[in-house]
């Protein structure tokens, strides 16, 4: 009998945690950088996006109803593919969106000054409204007035769009005296409610002629200027620059011409500035208004401004839209002949092979090129 005593085998150690060391780090390394994305996509910076949009149909927006002379609301001739307008995205970006846009080759970043110029935010915003309103009174204006009916413009208030300071004089200059946005209601006293009256009571002045402007400032809030809240204004009169013997208050006038109209017109564009859905607008009424179906089997986006003698002009952003315009299925977009050369390159690169772009220069060319793309002619209204 062996009687060797065996010692008691020692309890196992727990295997070391092998790359905890690399582990903690790593974790450590990816809360950071989580934080760090947090942080890059809250903090806002001054750089602002140009961006691809939306193609929005434009039907759905619009509204006929009695006008208030009582005249009866015309027949209407709805399509299942009515032409759409298209929009781009221009907001102020976080220093993430900054990167991402950088990245994107369709996404334009800009410096605050490259984006707004000498404007402000606020400013460009109403002046993108007012753009828009006026877009869809002349858009009226055209698309009615293409089919005979009884329609007319009307001017409007005289509306501070841009001041002009280049070789504006030293004192009392209206770039230094008065606001964009602001409404001009007198000179020296006199009424000036629309620019023609405005224009009237220029003569007889000249260069460096100092002169009283009562003027209403701009309200965000308010829908008309309140003549309570007039205030007076000196201005000493600049020369033309392209007439120096021509004296000139100093500031651009906004479009706020109204259209008249046999029955009521609403175009809904809640939060949508600038004119270049004007085009888009007319051809939609044109084809609400007539018989057949103006677009054809084809999905049609339009862009573009519409001038009252049914010219079409050039807009920004088109390569943004093009994008906008590919993504929503779209297999024709008419855009104005005015666009570069370079910018129709890059709007075709962008827009892809599926979309056919054509570039038109008036309402005439744009029915021609939906009439050849397969679209009915333009028929007598029924109003």
């Amino acid at each position: 009998m062996n009687n060797t005593i065996v010692p008691p085998v020692p309890p196992r150690r727990p295997a070391p945690l092998r790359g905890l060391g690399y582990a903690l780090p790593l974790i450590t390394l990816s809360w950071i950088v989580l934080f760090g994305i947090i942080a890059m996509a809250a903090v806002r910076i001054q750089r602002f996006e140009l961006a691809p949009g939306e193609a929005m149909a434009v039907a759905p927006r619009i509204e006929f109803a009695k006008s208030s002379t009582g005249t009866k609301v015309p027949e209407r001739f709805r399509t299942t593919n009515g032409i759409k307008f298209v929009t781009a995205f221009g907001g102020q970006l976080s220093i993430l969106d900054s990167v991402l846009g950088w990245i994107d080759p369709h996404v334009q970043v800009d410096t605050y000054k490259e984006h707004f110029g000498t404007s402000t935010p606020s400013t460009s915003r109403r002046l993108g409204f007012q753009a828009m309103i006026g877009a869809k009174q002349i858009a009226e204006y055209v698309a009615m007035k293409r089919l005979g009916l009884d329609v007319k413009l009307v001017m409007g208030r005289v509306v501070i769009e841009e001041l002009v300071c280049d070789g504006a004089p030293k004192k009392n200059a209206a770039c230094t005296n008065l606001e964009v946005g602001e409404t001009i209601t007198h000179l020296d006293g006199v009424a000036t409610s629309t620019l023609t009256e405005l224009a009237a009571q220029m003569k007889g002045h000249v260069v460096g002629d100092t002169v009283e402007l009562t003027v209403i400032p701009y309200d965000a809030k308010a829908a008309t200027p309140d003549a309570t809240k007039a205030e007076k204004r000196t201005v000493q009169l600049m020369a033309n620059a392209d007439n120096p013997t021509r004296p000139i208050i100093g500031f651009v006038p906004a479009d706020t011409r109204k259209v008249s109209l046999p029955f009521d017109v609403k175009i809904s564009t809640t939060d949508i500035g600038g004119p270049s859905a004007g085009l888009a607008f007319t051809l939609a009424l044109l084809d609400e208004l007539t018989s057949g179906n103006l677009m054809g089997e084809s999905h049609v986006v339009a862009t573009g401004t519409i001038s009252e003698d049914g010219s079409v002009g050039a807009i920004g952003a088109l390569e943004q839209k093009a994008v906008a315009v590919e993504a929503s299925g779209a297999d024709l977009f008419l855009v104005p002949a005015g666009q570069s050369v370079d910018e129709m390159k890059r709007a075709r690169q962008a827009a892809g092979l599926k979309v056919k772009i054509v570039q038109v220069a008036t309402l005439n060319e744009a029915l021609a090129v939906l009439r050849t793309n397969g679209g009915d002619a333009l028929s007598a209204t029924t109003a």
